[in-house]
């Protein structure tokens, strides 16, 4: 899942694909370097100004059209916590709805069923969006994730969102500390075993730089260990800046696995 941010203040490109056609610049890269789907967000997950649904909308409504276009069969998601710019974007063509706030608007999972879109279902520990944790604490935090995350998940259900579009995502970062996502990421064998496909999010995470002391342009090596183990333990969907490097750590584990046969095998057969 490439990510295109269309913000001025993104916290990894400081904006570079705020603009339409360096987004779509982006995109097409992506798609070239192996995206299977595409997450494009208009409001900045951390503090910052403002952002209201009308400017939202201004933000990402032109790119979803025209990555819709360009792209018949891309999966295109949005990363929106509002059922009034989830309802447009799906209008215009997304195929997921990308909720990172952990079900804040009751009504998303409804208009995600009224299109026949897909959900994903995350973890925040309650805190709302566009929040930074603060002193968060769990008894057990892969037990208070899976608990929320499989129960957003039967409510997407009961409000009628396809069975199979339905994603899980510990939501790393959000509402947790490094240590948080550590675990997370250690035991997300857990969530594999409830079922429901898992989504991680880890690319260029806090987490991730905190571990290795290193800041947001040297968290590149520190991502792929993380994605690495999360893809060994079974998860799906992979939420990622660097789309070409992560293609190729998903392809060695799948054949280290035994699900993908090498793309060339002349070794020793001369």
């Amino acid at each position: 899942m490439a990510i295109i941010n269309r913000t001025p203040d993104s916290f990894y490109d400081n904006g570079s694909t705020f603009d339409l056609e360096p987004a779509l610049v982006r995109l097409a890269e992506a798609v070239r370097d192996g995206a299977d789907l595409v997450d494009v967000g208009g409001v900045r997950a951390g503090y910052g100004p403002d952002v209201d649904a009308e400017e939202e909308l201004r933000r990402t409504a032109d790119f979803v059209a025209e990555a819709r276009t360009r792209f018949p069969d891309l999966v295109i998601s949005i990363d929106t916590w509002r059922s009034e710019v989830a309802d447009e974007l799906c209008r215009l063509g997304a195929d997921l709805v990308n909720d990172t706030w952990s079900g804040h608007d009751p009504e998303l999972a409804a208009v995600a069923a009224q299109h026949g879109a897909g959900l994903v279902c995350s973890h925040t520990g309650g805190i709302g969006p566009r929040t930074d944790p603060h002193r968060s604490a769990y008894d057990d935090v892969v037990a208070d994730v899976i608990a929320t995350v499989t129960a957003l998940a039967h409510r997407a259900l009961d409000a009628g969102v396809r069975p199979d579009g339905i994603l899980i995502d510990p939501t790393h970062d959000f509402g947790k500390n490094t240590r948080h996502s550590l675990a997370l990421t250690r035991r997300l064998d857990e969530l594999v075993a409830t079922g429901w496909p898992v989504l991680v999010a880890l690319s260029n995470k806090d987490f991730v730089g905190e571990t290795l002391d290193v800041d947001k342009d040297h968290r590149l090596p520190g991502t792929l260990a993380a994605t690495a183990v999360s893809a060994w333990q079974g998860a799906r969907v992979f939420r990622a800046h660097n789309v070409a490097e992560t293609r190729q750590v998903l392809d060695m584990i799948a054949s280290i696995r035994g699900d993908r046969p090498p793309a060339v095998a002349r070794r020793g057969l001369a």
